[in-house]
Formats: structure tokens, C-alpha cells, sequence
């Protein structure tokens, strides 16, 4: 219990009563709840870091004061360990940001305004999303699109949100202007087909002036050139005068998601900074005046095809307002940066780097910036499961990483400021966004020692190489510039320089491009694309808008239910035909041979999710009196739509049809085999984590009939004792026989009973909880077996990486599990046989064939080196002597099908034979399709500046390849041997001239 006393106090100003602090877990919608009987206005309620903080008006002493003047209340709270705290008028007035003006008060006071306003606040979606088409959630309406689609029923008719979001299609502005960003957070209404402008536009005017206190001669409102509803009601009902209204074109105020779907016209609320520059000529683009900081859609159109407009059947508003840059404006700062979201974070790492941000010049309070907003979306990124890597996602984060690291060396920052000159600092700032994450992600923290320990690995990486190829960088930009002067171009690094870069020292080319414009150096993207074409076509796949499309399907799926699945329980029911779909057009009636997708009312088969594939089965349709016999062969089941289920497979007999009822089928053979892999995932997990430690967490999992295959993040391979040990204690908990516990239950209690959640799902209100007592306790939508000792074994195939930071383990359970154990021992007789030894002969036997094979490959290789050397010894009489004050012996000769190992050991012996100085260019043929050269130059031929790797590369090239190496020593290959006679030719005539000059 909390009690709340107040008293009067003032001084000369209006009174106002003392107040109590409010565990703010509670929220303001509980408080009046517990208050029913007080007329509590928001204007009174505030929030710090201790909770929410009730101040009353003295008038309101007269009603509810008793007769010594002091009031009393009680509030019952979420804990009973809350404490009364008295917060006088003095912290009131001498903390107005910490206690009204936070970015954490602003995003709760907005959620609570529209939960007030019928409302459901859900939780932001996370930063992965489900959409196929979009790399990474960059807006707040992105988890609701199927519902803007009416593919999917609304579950609410409005809602509210806090969604984070990742953008990086502006990251060359981060730090540059007062508002871009790559993480940030988008406070959202919507309704689903609910209200439209009228009441979209009454909030947003009441949220802004009376929960905010935004002054309204200070606001500017953008409408669409057409239309005039919206204008009507912003001047007619929210009383904004004309002046203070634009009209502003397409490109502006008209939302798009594509070519085609949904569409309409949008509205913005701008802040003034300076109203004192007057209402004529005004420039809502102008940031020095002006920031935009609340959107409202008005989803009430479709474009179709030939680009014409028809109204949707139903409207609805999505809406965004930018936390940040509301933060900027109700605490008065210059821009988003410095407000209580990002400032903590930039004065870590201006402590890092031993600056002051306040006496920092331009430059470095730019580089600050940049670190403070990269760092918030590399920790949420990281959180929301994320890997650096070469590829999509992986690729964003590590290129922000990098960008990080150089940047931070840029501001002085070295070392992890504890110390370790060589330490990583990333871990060091991210550990101050990860303290400030708790409102925004609660699970951040949880996973903090994850996300620190891949922070600092990745950062170890790329400082390994970042020297090394700043060097090279610097090198490559000094030569452009100085090869333009020379000619009179555009100084421009090459795209294969970009690409080295890249693919060598770990460059993102956009970083390349960077350092490159600070000195006045273009990159050529053309050939830097050409030579990552592959890469470079899987980081394309992020979009900077979200796509939607309004079809038939939208039509066809709103007239069917969700699909009752009832496989649990039973392999086996009478379904009834809702749709049949043959290239994805709907259909009355499928014959034999011809491939249709199947939708039922209700189905015993699962449908593909949590990593588990769809049920294998059939449809079975009896003969009667107007219907053949019909089996339709179901060969896989996914979801689609939201929850209805499609049964993909071929009509092997008869025919099917709409509104005709079914046998359908699961295969329990499948099934079986599905569930104890499902299981055998779940077990492996837990002995991951007891085994190698907590901080391995699941990326991914597939749940196959022959197999299950489970990715975790982690820093290395396995130890061969790791993986004994896990595949023992999983075989140990299928010896106990172990029952299993399944069971539904609320979110919330599901978490706080320590269930994990599957990677990559996403859960209702109601989840259900696959349990294996004293092992395992997750939440899982999946089958799995009533008994671990039905896994009957288990046993691992395989563990490798496949990305930086991911592991995937390949492993075996229940029949699959005695399959490989039978196939693995039908291999070792086989050799057994082959070899005449038994089985437990069989290393030491395969050991000493090793050998004998090592023995004679070296014996070969000897031999070969011994007929290079005489058939070199041969053609060193063809030397020729070149130069004028000095002579130089030339040799350049063609050595037949000389293999390159061979042709070394033929270059080194002519160099011993020839002495100093002396050129030698061997040549050959040693395979189809294959060249082999060498280029070798004594002391006093390099001393002439003449070098063996730059030379011998463009001979190469005349025979499909490359190479490069020493100045005195270089080996090249190729893929023409029919260049090789002219490419030899060509380096005859190259070095004559270079030693006549």
C-alpha cells in the first residue's frame, strides 16, 4: 500500500499540495482506477526515474483536506514494498525535465493518452521482422500491415504502440543534422477501419496541446493539396488559423506503399522555432525553423494497376510521432542528439576520449553524435538476435560496428578505458545504452553479456586489420590524387581497390567512400559492384518503404476462418473444403494429376512455424452415391493469412471439390519422427547452456523428419569433449524417461516461470509451454513426444559455422537416430573389408596408408624438382645478355607441362646459375586450362626499380588471370594456355626495353 498526504505551500504562485511518488510500474491508468472517486486531471501527473508524481491544486484541498489541512489516500500497487517519498515544490520547479519531460515520461504519456482514448498498447515489434519483403522494421506500422491488408482479422479495432525502428538509408546525415537517425523510436496510433481523420486529428491536437503543453501559436499544419476535409477540420474544430495551414503536393503529403495498394492523403504537425521570422513565405522544409515531429496516414485509398484511386472497403489511420524529436522540443535542446534518449551515451564516449562534448569543436561533437546514434542500433540489433556478417542484417550491423570503431578513433577514444590499450571501448558505451534500454526493451538487459561479448569480438576483428588497411587506403587515395593532377581528371579511386578493401582489410566500401570524399576522392560503385555482385545483391534487400498490395486475396481470405487445427489431440478427422487453389487462383473443383492447395475448416496436420516443417499425409474422400473415391497426397502445410492453414499436395485419384467433406490424414510414421526432433531441439538447448554457458542462445532451428538442426550464437567451435559431454547428457535425460508437461498460460507468467522463448516467434496474450521437468522449459507451438524416452538416442552428425558468431549443430534422435547408427556401421564393414583389418584396427591401419601416401608424394615431388633443375640447367645456355653501361643475362622460356612447384625450384636454381644481374621469366602448361608463370630478379635488377610482383600481373592477365609477390619473386597463373606463347613473347619485349632505357 502507498499512502499519499498532502499540504499547502507556495510562495507567491499558485498553490500546490506536497505529493508522493508512485511506482511507476503501475502505470497511470491503474492509479485512476484505485481513485475513482478524485478528479485527477494529467496536467498533474508527472514522471521521474522513482514513478509518477501526483501534484493537486490547492482548490482541490477544500474538497478532499481534512480540518488540519492534510489529505489522505490509499493506492494499492503492484508491491507491497513500495515507500510513501514527499516531493516538495522546490524539486517540482527545479527538475521539470527529469520529472515531466523524459523520454521515458513522453513515451508513456503518450501510450496512456491513447489507452485513455480506447486504445490497446502492444508491444513494439521486433527489430527482425516477419515481413519477407523488408530487411529490418523501419516503421511503427509494419506489424500491423496483414491487418491493413484485411489479410489478417483485426484483433483490436485501435491500438497504440512504442516501436523501434532501424534506418540506414540516410546514415550519411547521422550526426550532421539535428534530427537523422539510424535507431529510433516511432510512438504510434492506429485504426483498424475504427475512426478516421476526424477523431485522428482531435487527438493528435489534444496530445499535443493539452498532454505536451505545446504552444499552439507555434504549430504548423501540412495537408494535402486536395484535401479539404482535412483542412476543414484542423481550422474549423482545432481553431489553427489558414496561414498557419499548407497545402503541400504529392511527393509530400500523399503515403505510398508501392506502385499499387493502399494509399492516401497525409497530415503533419510541425514545431516553429522562430516564430518571430512571420507566417509569409514560409518553408516547412527549413530545419533551421521548422521540425516535423507527428505524421497521421489516411489509409483510404487503393492505386491501382493503371495508377487510378478507389476507395478501400476499409479506411484506417496509421499514424508516427518521432520520440526524439518531441524529446528535443519539450526539453529545449538544439537538437535530437542531446536529449535524455542519446546524451548519456555521447557523454560516455566523450569520457572514452577524454573531451569535453560542451568545448568540443564541430568535427569531434559530430563524431559524438555519430557514436551515440550508432550505438543504440548496434545494442538493439545485437538483442534482437542480429550477427555481423558479410550478408542482410548482418551486413547493417557490422557495417554500423565499423563505422563505430573508425569513428571512435577518429574522437581519441582508445582502449576500453579500464586499462587495456588494445581493449575493445564498443562494450564500454554499450553497456550505458543497455542501462537504458529498460523501458524501451525490457529483455536487453538479459541478454547484456551476449551482446557485449559479440561487440568486443567483432571490434577485435576489424581493429586486427583496420591499421593495416588505413595504411593501404591512404596509399591508394595519394596515388589517385596524384595520377588526376597529372592528367587533368577527377581524382577516383578504382572499384577493385574499393573491392580489396572490402574483401581483404574488411572495409564496408561505404566507409571507403567516406575517408575517400574527405580527401576529394570519388569511388567507381560501377566496378566495385561488378566485383561483389553476389554480396553485394543480398545487402540490397533492405527497402526504405513498405510494401503493401491490396488483391484478390485479400477478397478470398476474409470469407474464410481461421483453420481449427486439432493435431494435438488427434492424427485424424472429418474437415469440410472452405477453398482450393490451383496457381494460387481459387477453383470450384481439382481432378486427378493436377497440384492444389487445400483450406480447410478444420485439419489435424501442422503447419510449418518454430522451425518445425508441415505434417505429411492425405485426404481421403469415400466413395458415395454422387462422389468417386478421391486421395489427395498432402506433401506440405504452411501457414498463411494469419492463422489459415494451406495443404499443398496432388490429387492422386478422383477429384476434389469445394464444400465437400474429407478424411484428413496425418502420416504418424512423419509425425513421430517430427515430434521427437522437435523434443531433441529443446534438450539440446538446455545442455548448450549448462554445457558452454547461457550466453549461447538459439538463432534458428529447423525440425525435420530425418534430421533437426539448431543454430546458437557462440564465439568458436566446439571442443570434441563439448560435444561428447552435451551428447551425453541428452542421452542421460532420454534414460530418465522423463514425462512431459504441456500446458497454456498467460505471457507474462510464462516468462516470469523462466520459459525461453523460440527465436524469431512471435506470441499472443496466451502461449503455450512445453516443459521437461528439471531440463527444459520453453514456449513452443510445437508437437512433441509425451515421454523423453521415446527419443530412444540421440546423437550429433555435425557442428560447424555458418556466419560469424553462429553455430549450427546437425544431430539425430528416435528412429532417424537408429537409421545412422546402422548406416554408420554398414561404412565400417565395408572398410573393414576393403582394409582386411577388424574395426578397432581401422585408424591405426588408415594412419599407416597415410603415411605410405605422404612418403611417396614427397618422393614425387623430390623427383620432380630434380628433372626441373637438369631441364633448367639445359636452357640457361639460352640467356641473352641486355644494356648499355650495365649488361643483364635475360632468360624467358616456356617449360612445357612443368607443374608450379616444379617451376620454382627451376627459377631458383637459373638465379643461382645466372648471377646477379639477371631477369628470369618461366612459363608452362601444366594442366587443361591452367598457366603457371614465374618472374625472378636478382638484387641489382630491383635496385633499377624494377619488380617482380608488379611486373609479372599484367603478363598474366594476358592469359585470364593474376598474381603478384615480392620485388624479387612473383608467381602468377591463368586460365589461357593459348596465351601463354604471346604473353611470354611480351615479357621478352618488355624487359629488353626496360633494361635498355
Amino acid at each position: 500500500m502507498v499512502t499519499i498526504d498532502g499540504s499547502t505551500k507556495g510562495r507567491g504562485r499558485p498553490k500546490w499540495t506536497l505529493a508522493a511518488v508512485v511506482q511507476k510500474d503501475i502505470g497511470l491508468l491503474d492509479i485512476m482506477e484505485k481513485m475513482p472517486s478524485i478528479e485527477l486531471n494529467r496536467d498533474d501527473v508527472f514522471m521521474n526515474h522513482s514513478g509518477f508524481i501526483i501534484v493537486f491544486p490547492t482548490n482541490f484541498l477544500s474538497k478532499h483536506c481534512n480540518t488540519k489541512g492534510v489529505w489522505s489516500a490509499q493506492v494499492s500497487t503492484r508491491s507491497t514494498s513500495a515507500s510513501t517519498q514527499p516531493i516538495t515544490e522546490e524539486l517540482i520547479e527545479d527538475n521539470p525535465k527529469d520529472l515531466y519531460t523524459s523520454g521515458d515520461s513522453i513515451r508513456r504519456r503518450f501510450l496512456d493518452f491513447y489507452a485513455l482514448h480506447g486504445h490497446k498498447i502492444l508491444p513494439s515489434a521486433s527489430l527482425v521482422p516477419e515481413d519477407p519483403t523488408v530487411l529490418l522494421t523501419i516503421a511503427g506500422m509494419l506489424q500491423f500491415k496483414p491487418i491493413f491488408l484485411g489479410k489478417v482479422p483485426r484483433q483490436v479495432p485501435r491500438a497504440t504502440t512504442s516501436q523501434r525502428c532501424i534506418r540506414t538509408n540516410d546514415i550519411e546525415n547521422v550526426g550532421r543534422t539535428s534530427r537523422h537517425h539510424t535507431f529510433f523510436e516511432m510512438l504510434g496510433n492506429f485504426s483498424f477501419g475504427d475512426y478516421f481523420k476526424k477523431e485522428a486529428i482531435k487527438w493528435a491536437w489534444e496530445l499535443t496541446i493539452s498532454e505536451f503543453g505545446l504552444p499552439a501559436e507555434r504549430l504548423w499544419i501540412s495537408v494535402y493539396e486536395d484535401d479539404d476535409e482535412a483542412f476543414s477540420i484542423w481550422h474549423d474544430e482545432a481553431s489553427v488559423p489558414v496561414e498557419r495551414i499548407k497545402r503541400m503536393g504529392e511527393e509530400d503529403n500523399f503515403w505510398t506503399s508501392g506502385v499499387t495498394g493502399p494509399c492516401g492523403p497525409c497530415s503533419e504537425i510541425y514545431y516553429d522555432f522562430h516564430p518571430e521570422r512571420g507566417v509569409s513565405e514560409t518553408d516547412l522544409g527549413d530545419d533551421s525553423r521548422f521540425i516535423e515531429f507527428y505524421n497521421l496516414v489516411f489509409m483510404q485509398y487503393n492505386r491501382t494497376d493503371d495508377g487510378s484511386l478507389e476507395p478501400l472497403k476499409q479506411m484506417n489511420i496509421d499514424t508516427g510521432l518521432g520520440l526524439e524529436r518531441l524529446a528535443r522540443i519539450l526539453q529545449k535542446v538544439p537538437n535530437n542528439y542531446e536529449t535524455d534518449l542519446i546524451f548519456p551515451i555521447i557523454e560516455k564516449a566523450s569520457e572514452l576520449a577524454n573531451v569535453s562534448y560542451a568545448r568540443a569543436d564541430d568535427s569531434v561533437k559530430t563524431n559524438l553524435k555519430i557514436i551515440g546514434d550508432h550505438m543504440r542500433a548496434i545494442v538493439f540489433l545485437l538483442s534482437d538476435g542480429v550477427v555481423p556478417s558479410n550478408i542482410g542484417r548482418g551486413y547493417v550491423v557490422r557495417r554500423l560496428i565499423r563505422r563505430a570503431v573508425r569513428i571512435g578513433r577518429l574522437a581519441g577514444i582508445t582502449g576500453d578505458s579500464r586499462g587495456n590499450n588494445e581493449g575493445a571501448f564498443l562494450p564500454t558505451i554499450a553497456e550505458k545504452v543497455i542501462d537504458m534500454s529498460t523501458h524501451i526493451d525490457s529483455d536487453v538487459k538479459s541478454r547484456a553479456p551476449r551482446i557485449l561479448e559479440e561487440l568486443k569480438r567483432e571490434e577485435l576483428r576489424f581493429v586486427q586489420t583496420l591499421e593495416r588497411g588505413e595504411k593501404l587506403l591512404d596509399q591508394m587515395l595519394v596515388e589517385a590524387l596524384s595520377s588526376a593532377k597529372e592528367n587533368g581528371t577527377t581524382p577516383c579511386l578504382s572499384g577493385k581497390d574499393a573491392f580489396l578493401l572490402y574483401d581483404t582489410y574488411g572495409f564496408p566500401v561505404e566507409i571507403t567512400r567516406e575517408v575517400a570524399g574527405e580527401r576529394g576522392v570519388s569511388v567507381d560503385m560501377h566496378t566495385f559492384d561488378i566485383e561483389m555482385e553476389n554480396q553485394r545483391r543480398q545487402s540490397q534487400a533492405a527497402h526504405s518503404a513498405v510494401k503493401l498490395e491490396v488483391g484478390n486475396d485479400a477478397d478470398l481470405t476474409a470469407s474464410i476462418p481461421n483453420t481449427e487445427f486439432l493435431g494435438y489431440d488427434t492424427l485424424s478427422i472429418r474437415a469440410v473444403v472452405e477453398c482450393l487453389l490451383v496457381n494460387g487462383k481459387s477453383v470450384l473443383q481439382v481432378s486427378k494429376g493436377n497440384e492444389v492447395e487445400v483450406l480447410l475448416n478444420r485439419t489435424p496436420f501442422y503447419a510449418e512455424s518454430g522451425g518445425q516443417i508441415g505434417d505429411n499425409g492425405f485426404l481421403f474422400i469415400p466413395e458415395a452415391r454422387n462422389q468417386e473415391q478421391a486421395v489427395v497426397e498432402i506433401k506440405d502445410v504452411k501457414k498463411s493469412h494469419g492463422n489459415i492453414f494451406v495443404h499443398t499436395g496432388t490429387v492422386k485419384e478422383g477429384s476434389i471439390e469445394v464444400g465437400g467433406e474429407v478424411e484428413a490424414a496425418v502420416d504418424a510414421r512423419l509425425r513421430q519422427r517430427a515430434k521427437v526432433h522437435h523434443t531433441a531441439t529443446h534438450l539440446l538447448q538446455a545442455a548448450l547452456k549448462k554445457v558452454i554457458g547461457q550466453e549461447a542462445s538459439q538463432a534458428g532451428s529447423l525440425v525435420a523428419f530425418d534430421r533437426l538442426r539448431f543454430d546458437f550464437n557462440f564465439h568458436r567451435p566446439l571442443l570434441d569433449n563439448e560435444l561428447m559431454e552435451i551428447e551425453e547428457l541428452i542421452n542421460s535425460w532420454i534414460t530418465d524417461a522423463t514425462l512431459l508437461q504441456t500446458k497454456v498460460m498467460a505471457l507474462t507468467d510464462a516468462k516470469n516461470a523462466g520459459a525461453i522463448a523460440m527465436f524469431g516467434e512471435k506470441y499472443g496474450e496466451e502461449v503455450r509451454v512445453v516443459e521437461v521437468p528439471g531440463v527444459s522449459m520453453e514456449l513452443c507451438g510445437g508437437t512433441h513426444v509425451s515421454n523423453t524416452s521415446e527419443l530412444r538416442g540421440f546423437k550429433i552428425i555435425s557442428e560447424q559455422g555458418i556466419a560469424s558468431g553462429i553455430r549450427r549443430i546437425e544431430a539425430v534422435a528416435g528412429e532417424a537416430f537408429i537409421e545412422y547408427i546402422n548406416a554408420r556401421d554398414s561404412y565400417m564393414k565395408q572398410l573393414c573389408s576393403t582394409l582386411k583389418v577388424k574395426a578397432e584396427e581401422v585408424p591405426t591401419r588408415v594412419e599407416t596408408l597415410l603415411e605410405e601416401l605422404r612418403t611417396a608424394r614427397n618422393e614425387i615431388s623430390a623427383a620432380r624438382a630434380k628433372a626441373a633443375v637438369y631441364k633448367a640447367s639445359i636452357v640457361a645456355n639460352k640467356a641473352f645478355p641486355v644494356g648499355t653501361s650495365t649488361t643483364i643475362r635475360v632468360l624467358v622460356e616456356c617449360m612445357d607441362d612443368m607443374d608450379a612447384d616444379s617451376l620454382k625450384s627451376a627459377a631458383e636454381y637459373l638465379m643461382d646459375e645466372l648471377q646477379d644481374p639477371a631477369a628470369v621469366i618461366l612459363g608452362s602448361c601444366p594442366g587443361e586450362g591452367k598457366v603457371s608463370l614465374i618472374a625472378a630478379f636478382t638484387p641489382a635488377v630491383v635496385g633499377m626499380g624494377i619488380q617482380a610482383g608488379k611486373f609479372i600481373g599484367p603478363i598474366a592477365k594476358l592469359c585470364g588471370g593474376g598474381g603478384g609477390g615480392r620485388p624479387n619473386f612473383a608467381q602468377a597463373g591463368g586460365r589461357k594456355p593459348e596465351n601463354l606463347s604471346s604473353a611470354l613473347e611480351k615479357a621478352r619485349a618488355e624487359l629488353v626495353s626496360l633494361f635498355l632505357e
